[in-house]
């Protein structure tokens, strides 16, 4: 029964149609994904594994090609795909920098570092804080990446297939670079230039529709959140559903102006819609398509809530195992 409702929630995430892509498969996500990534500077980023290790990506570039795979917990196919990963990673030895990085998408250190030890993963392990997902246009998990020696990102991919082993021998097989690239600048820990807005901070220059001075909650979700996470996170499915419903009742109260935001991983425009039809939402919903407004407010759990007063300013951040949105929202309405 498990198999048949896993294989069931799969296909129907595999399947959700986009905007820009009528297939809505995986593969066909992480191709147009990866159309503006080809032959492009791989991304100059310092990252930190959950063992305290320092990768630094452009000191790499030049000496050895790069594996990226963007991965998550509750990815059903980045666990089917686990074991041809290890199994790469095993392969190619010190030939090729491979590294697994965590989505950070609903997923925390301690369930990462169980999970690595349940399945015998040995690579380098990071999560990522949203920064590198926006710079390599993350839009499915798993999603590879496959940078040359040269610094060119080569490959994008969704499946462990034929054409991503052909990627990563041809990265491997590929003659050293004997200058130093001019495709990778200096690198700074992404996060430094765009520090997470805390309590009390303004929220200014972000892509937010206009309050008419209204105090502002928006709500961080995914549409497949109540479904998809239903087998293999039934806690998270369980408060998306409740957060949802409560924000619904709350938002038929005047004054206080809501939007519902929507993370691009797994989601287009045209399956937002189709969700807020489904559930008959009357939330104004976005799709936060650059991950701009969840790396804004450091939001990597759903469902969050960001309370900001008449002045923009953050009072609030909620996370889903937090309770009393109403007083939240009632106190907000009264600052």
């Amino acid at each position: 029964m498990f198999k048949l409702l896993t294989a069931a929630l799969l296909l129907s995430l595999s399947t959700m149609p986009t905007q820009a892509d009528e297939a809505g498969s995986g593969s066909s996500r992480a191709r147009m994904a990866g159309k503006a990534l080809i032959g492009q500077a791989g991304p100059a980023a310092v990252l930190q594994t959950i063992d305290g290790q320092r990768l630094d990506l452009a000191a790499m570039y030049g000496k050895k090609p790069v594996y990226l795979k963007f991965w998550a917990t509750w990815c059903v196919p980045c666990r089917e795909q686990m074991p041809a990963f290890e199994k790469s990673f095993r392969q190619y030895g010190e030939r090729l920098a491979v590294v697994a990085v965590n989505a950070g998408y609903s997923d925390t250190e301690a369930q990462v570092k169980g999970y690595r030890a349940r399945h015998g993963l040995h690579m380098p392990i990071v999560i990522d804080d949203g920064s590198l997902a926006a710079s390599l246009n993350l839009r499915v998990t798993p999603q590879h990446i496959v940078i040359g020696r040269d610094g060119r990102i080569q490959h994008v991919g969704h499946l462990h297939d034929k054409e991503l082993e052909q990627a990563l021998q041809r990265a491997v097989d590929e003659r050293a670079v004997a200058s130093p690239l001019p495709l990778a600048p200096q690198a700074v820990p992404a996060t430094a230039a765009r520090p997470v807005l805390r309590a009390g901070d303004v929220a200014h220059g972000l892509p937010l529709p206009g309050a008419d001075g209204k105090p502002r909650v928006l709500m961080f979700f995914s549409p497949w959140c109540e479904s998809y996470l239903r087998e293999s996170r039934p806690a998270t499915a369980q408060a998306c559903q409740r957060v949802r419903e409560e924000a619904e009742a709350l938002s038929a109260t005047p004054g206080t102006a809501w939007l519902a935001v929507a993370s691009p991983v797994w989601s287009s425009e045209k399956e937002l819609a189709e969700f807020a039809r489904s559930k008959k939402s009357r939330l104004p919903m976005r799709l936060d398509k650059d991950g701009v407004l969840f790396n804004a407010f450091g939001v990597r759990q759903i469902p969050s809530i960001v309370l900001l007063d008449r002045q923009g300013r953050v009072a609030r951040v909620m996370g889903p195992d937090e309770r009393g949105l109403a007083q939240a929202v009632q106190a907000l309405q009264v600052q």
